[in-house]
């Protein structure tokens, strides 16, 4: 099993923007008098670029836990009419609409800590952005080896797991199904749980992306 998520294909399930056709734009852009338009891109571990950035990489990525709480925050669907296919996500800040896209979701969860006793999942790179987490909805896509969970509604119900993460929790993954089949059970914290396999189907993530294949 670590070695499928090593060698996992490098466009999650849900990322469409292979099939979009080149689109054309100015960083800063105005569409009028007061509104400005800029444009950014998450990868697969959850850092933020600048989409046009040609390098792509830590050093280029936003690092200001201010900054980055204020940009997930306001994560939303992109119901604009402007670049809806192309940006399926914005950030509103203002006068100014931050366009994004991604190359699987938008919410990475990158660490795994406690609040309260209880385990929280983190994502953005930001301590103050959490779900809590929950060991019976952890999916793995059998297609590519994958992990998601639960994210906020803003941000589409579905959050992946960054893939350090994915590959700790593959070693405590069961495949009572076979290995082409999601796993049917999680151990954490030495407690197994069965995992549920229809929570993300019944999203509107899951629903879009089972249409589409």
């Amino acid at each position: 099993m670590l070695l499928k998520l090593l060698s996992v294909s490098k466009r999650g399930i849900f990322n469409k923007i292979n099939n979009v056709k080149y689109l054309s734009y100015t960083q800063g852009q105005y569409i009028d008098k007061k509104t400005r338009e800029y444009f950014y891109y998450i990868d697969h571990q959850g850092m933020l670029f600048l989409d046009d950035a040609r390098m792509k990489n830590f050093t280029s990525c936003f690092k200001d836990k201010k900054f980055l709480a204020f940009f997930f925050k306001r994560l939303r669907e992109n119901k604009t009419g402007r670049y809806e296919e192309e940006f399926p996500f914005i950030s509103p800040c203002g006068r100014e609409i931050n366009f994004i896209k991604c190359d699987d979701r938008p919410v990475v969860f990158t660490h795994l800590t406690e609040k309260d006793g209880n385990p929280i999942f983190c994502y953005g790179h930001v301590n103050e952005l959490f779900v809590p987490f929950q060991p019976d909805f952890v999916y793995m896509e059998p297609a590519n080896g994958r992990v998601y969970h639960p994210a906020p509604p803003a941000s589409g119900h579905v959050g992946l797991v960054c893939s350090k993460l994915a590959i700790e929790f593959s070693k405590d993954f069961e495949f009572t199904a076979g290995q082409d089949s999601p796993p049917t059970h999680f151990t954490f914290r030495g407690k197994k749980y069965q995992l549920d396999q229809e929570w993300l189907e019944n999203t509107k993530v899951g629903q879009r992306s089972t249409s589409e294949s």
